[in-house]
């Protein structure tokens, strides 16, 4: 599995000198499977921040065709759909999934409540190519050949789902963001260490996790929604989880910052590394 970080901001896009390395993108994460380097185009997305944009560095001239799963309908995971050259074209095939916020969701009538006038010139329906709307189905699922399993994590404003995928051959989870405070401030005062987190976690091979804020920061700020980058790599050891790529960087967090916090890990157990846009993993 390749796994490669298109947009790696939460909140707002943050562009500007201070945000280079890491990159100004909002939430995106590309899978492809592992093969021929010439052929390797990524099929499985998961969210659609503005990190969307990225895609024909790895699709060139291509048209997407693929699933792309979102974790929740904030902004700075969707805001990026309109603006996919990639998927926004003839030739393109696009599945796109969402949490069910109740009981028989349309899942394009959903996303009309912020794609389509006046928020927004054109609906769904009238972007190019083939697309398709839907809801996460429950319990394991396949998607452009990977296996899928998704449990929901709470995080304040909407349904939130987090993801494990797998190829069978490696796994990672998916868990851009993350209120744990929200069931408990659990054994170091920054976030419990749920059942369901803890299963969709347990022994994968990288965990891709919420770490919009540090420890700190969590008793003014935990009630907003996010983890701290404490609970990420605590949350890493406990499960057994072979690595952690600390993601959804908070808009004011320049390049420097975040140096800074992932040199807090240095003696961390399981490698710990900052997620920065252009970076490409290979499982």
């Amino acid at each position: 599995m390749r796994v490669s970080f298109c947009g790696v901001r939460g909140s707002t896009p943050a562009p500007g000198p201070d945000f280079v390395r890491y990159g100004g993108h909002t939430s995106c994460v590309a899978l492809a499977h592992d093969g021929d380097p010439t052929e390797l185009r990524p099929t499985l997305l998961l969210d659609g921040g503005t990190g969307l944009r990225r895609l024909p560095e790895f699709l060139g001239d291509q048209p997407f065709r693929g699933t792309v799963l979102l974790t929740h309908l904030h902004w700075d995971h969707v805001q990026g759909v309109p603006f996919f050259s990639s998927g926004d074209r003839e030739g393109a095939r696009v599945n796109l999934l969402l949490p069910a916020e109740e009981e028989h969701t349309d899942a394009e009538a959903l996303l009309s409540r912020m794609l389509s006038p006046p928020f927004f010139p054109i609906g769904p329906h009238q972007l190019r190519g083939e697309w398709s709307f839907g809801t996460v189905p429950g319990g394991a699922f396949d998607a452009e050949g990977f296996t899928v399993v998704a449990k929901e994590v709470p995080h304040k404003g909407g349904r939130t789902l987090g993801y494990r995928v797998s190829d069978g051959h490696a796994s990672i989870a998916y868990v851009p963001d993350h209120c744990p405070t929200a069931l408990g401030d659990g054994p170091q005062g920054i976030g419990a260490y749920h059942d369901a987190i803890l299963e969709l976690v347990s022994g994968v091979d990288l965990l891709i996790h919420d770490s919009h804020l540090r420890a700190e920061e969590v008793a003014e700020e935990g009630s907003f929604g996010h983890a701290a980058a404490e609970y990420a790599v605590g949350l890493g050891n406990l499960a057994g989880a072979r690595g952690v790529v600390l993601f959804h960087h908070r808009p004011e967090r320049t390049d420097a910052e975040v140096d800074r916090t992932v040199c807090r890990f240095a003696e961390s157990p399981v490698p710990v590394i900052g997620a920065a846009e252009g970076m490409t993993l290979a499982l």
